[in-house]
């Protein structure tokens, strides 16, 4: 039997408020044996990092280890002293934490960090330590590791960033290694890479890690066993492959039924009703009683035990035969309208087929001043000439890696951002040519969901404040504005009272529900949602997804859906654009993209996307290196220094468009 390495038994986690005690990691138990990825899934706020944090003992101030022991090699972790703790943390458990940007130090060098650990650790001199950084750096693949030793965070992109914070962790050489959603809103092609690189390392090395995600794809991808966390408790526990094939807590089942996919076209994706109830409750009964579907009396008065057979384990009275389950459901008097239902018709049928948009060789150029009178000596060109339209009704999905132009294209549009040229037509008006009022009044016609509500909401009004800002610059509704205000949350999913609260007082999908509030307050016809499920959970962006194809088909509204979740493409857009360095690489209908990738680009990113049936064999496109910078592009097509298929002319000529149907049409020299 393979050797235990680390054991959690009956952690207790709390943190004391000013009123409440929370418990935010209640009685959890697992082990990690060696050599093994363990993968603990489940939505934010359920205790997940919590857990992590509480086994390196790096919690806040106002927590502590309540009870339980973290027994790792055979020491009880609890009982050791913050001095001898020193000895154990960074050196033989390691962590890699959710966002490289705050955790790495900006006024330090990459190199000076990692060799950091080396000295500490290792006791190394800086020769030694400086050598030793340079091969960690080119094990996790960074380029050119001389050069970048010298580089500051800011001066990488997120898919390097997370590969400084891998070689910082493994700079000492650990036995357990903590991944905390190390792969959380980054590219399909760079998420590949980095679980490629924990996979090498861990076989490699014989590192045990404990990977923590919410993403199914992941765990299907690298997991050898699968704990499910839900309110502070594990609830499911097995090996991925009968985690896989047939899940047993309802709660996992709802987290698979939640995805979307092609096949799911045309209904509405199941979602988990409610949300994580507050860990500061004292709970009788099962914790996801409330929102389970299969629940009955005893699951609101009895705690569910922790059942064991065969190496799999959970908690659910649904499989314990000291249950009676002859007692009535009382799963029928909660509202089933979160069920997978069919919709009345696909969405966007009916919609008539002219262009709302039609955008015309948009390009933007960002001047780069330098010297001292600012004279400009280069420009940015992070959109060079797109063209695309989108019908009423209609959904059209842009995606590409970061860095590619999306976004920056999606502003443009809208006239946040000057295009340096082009043909913006919206509803047969050329608004790249308007200006002041002209402008002003066209605005209410399209609005934005921007990637992150947190930033884009204002934190010190009220979201009564927010929604009601549009109607009285636009004066709609003038003296009614309290009424519109109660119908706008009523329609994405809030009660009219959360007009009095802050920001701050939502969770993450609910302050993506008030940004679409904000978005449809104006009455618009064509909305730009950019990355609006990104960092997400799974049952959460099934919520947002419902709504937003709830309000096409009510409103008639069309979308420009910024992403890159090539699986949201496949549920949810008509037409799909990939877009490369600034351009536009391959066009068309979702059906024939999808189906039938051309551009080498294209199939490298659908190479990538994990699959969620761990037995689908998949050959994975590797893309080498990083997108090039849009201040000189590679000359001829941009692609052709990662392009596994490049030719002599691919490095002398943009490709010109090539007709594969009606309505798919690619740029590459292949065809």
């Amino acid at each position: 039997m393979t050797q235990i390495l680390l054991s959690v038994r009956n952690l207790c986690t709390t943190f004391d408020g000013s009123k409440v005690v929370v418990r935010a990691v209640d009685d959890v138990s697992f082990d990690i044996r060696r050599g093994e990825i363990f993968c603990l899934l489940g939505e934010s706020g359920c205790g997940k990092s919590i857990t992590a944090l509480s086994i390196l003992r790096l919690l806040p101030s106002a927590g502590r280890i309540a009870s339980g022991t973290i027994f790792f090699d055979g020491v009880d972790l609890c009982r050791l002293s913050e001095e001898n703790m020193r000895l154990y943390r960074g050196k033989r458990i390691a962590m890699i934490f959710q966002e490289p940007m705050t955790a790495l130090n900006p006024v330090m060098t990459i190199g000076q960090q990692i060799a950091e650990v080396r000295q500490r650790h290792f006791s190394e001199r800086p020769v030694d330590s400086h050598r030793r950084t340079l091969a960690l750096l080119d094990q996790v693949g960074i380029p050119d590791p001389k050069r970048r030793y010298d580089a500051y965070p800011h001066q990488m992109s997120g898919g390097m960033k997370q590969r400084v914070m891998i070689a910082m962790a493994l700079a000492g050489e650990p036995e357990v290694l903590i991944a905390d959603e190390p792969t959380t809103a980054l590219d399909v092609t760079i998420q590949a890479q980095i679980l490629d690189l924990l996979r090498a390392i861990q076989k490699a090395r014989g590192m045990a890690v404990l990977l923590i995600t919410h993403d199914l794809g992941v765990v299907s991808e690298v997991a050898d066993r699968v704990a499910v966390m839900y309110a502070g408790q594990i609830v499911e526990l097995a090996e991925r492959q009968a985690f896989f094939q047939a899940s047993k807590h309802p709660y996992s089942k709802k987290l698979f039924d939640s995805l979307p996919h092609r096949a799911k076209r045309g209904e509405s994706l199941a979602v988990i009703r409610g949300g994580v109830p507050a860990l500061s409750s004292v709970f009788i009964g099962c914790r996801f009683a409330n929102r389970c579907d299969e629940a009955w009396e005893v699951c609101e008065t009895a705690t569910p035990r922790w059942l064991t057979q065969e190496g799999t384990g959970v908690r659910c009275h649904l499989y314990d035969a000291t249950v009676s389950k002859n007692q009535v459901p009382v799963a029928s008097t909660y509202p089933k309208k979160d069920r997978q239902e069919k919709e009345s018709g696909a969405w966007g049928e009916g919609a008539v087929a002219s262009p709302l948009l039609r955008v015309s060789d948009l390009a933007v150029h960002f001047p780069i001043h330098q010297g001292l009178f600012q004279s400009v000596v280069g420009h940015v060109k992070a959109v060079d000439g797109i063209s695309f339209e989108i019908d009423v009704g209609k959904t059209l999905a842009l995606v590409g890696e970061s860095g590619s132009g999306k976004t920056t294209a999606g502003k443009a549009i809208l006239r946040l951002i000057q295009p340096t040229r082009g043909l913006i037509h919206f509803q047969g008006v050329d608004i790249a040519k308007l200006h002041g009022k002209e402008l002003r009044a066209m605005r209410k016609s399209f609005q934005i969901v921007f990637q992150d509500p947190y930033a884009s909401l204002n934190p010190r009004m009220m979201v009564g404040e927010i929604l009601r800002e549009g109607l009285v610059v636009h004066r709609i509704d003038p003296g009614r504005e309290d009424v519109r205000i109660d119908r706008l949350l009523e329609q994405v999913g809030l009660l009219a009272d959360a007009k009095r609260r802050y920001p701050h007082e939502f969770s993450g999908g609910q302050r993506q529900r008030i940004s679409i509030a904000r978005a449809l307050s104006v009455a618009p016809r064509f909305i730009v949602c950019d990355e609006p499920t990104s960092s997400l959970d799974a049952s959460i962006q099934a919520q947002i997804l419902n709504l937003l194809k709830q309000l096409q088909v009510q409103l008639g509204l069309s979308y420009l859906f910024i992403t890159h979740n090539l699986s949201i493409v496949e549920y949810l857009a008509d037409d799909v654009a990939v877009m490369y360095l600034g351009r536009i690489v391959e066009y068309g209908k979702v059906g024939e993209v999808l189906a039938s990738p051309r551009h080498p680009y294209t199939q490298a990113l659908l190479s990538a996307v994990p699959e969620i049936d761990p037995k689908t064999q998949r050959e994975i496109i590797r893309l080498q290196g990083d997108i090039p910078s849009p201040i000189s592009p590679p000359s001829g097509c941009h692609f052709h220094p990662r392009c596994p298929h490049a030719m002599p002319i691919c490095k002398e000529t943009y490709p010109s468009p090539t007709e594969k149907g009606t309505t798919h049409r690619v740029l590459c020299h292949l065809y």
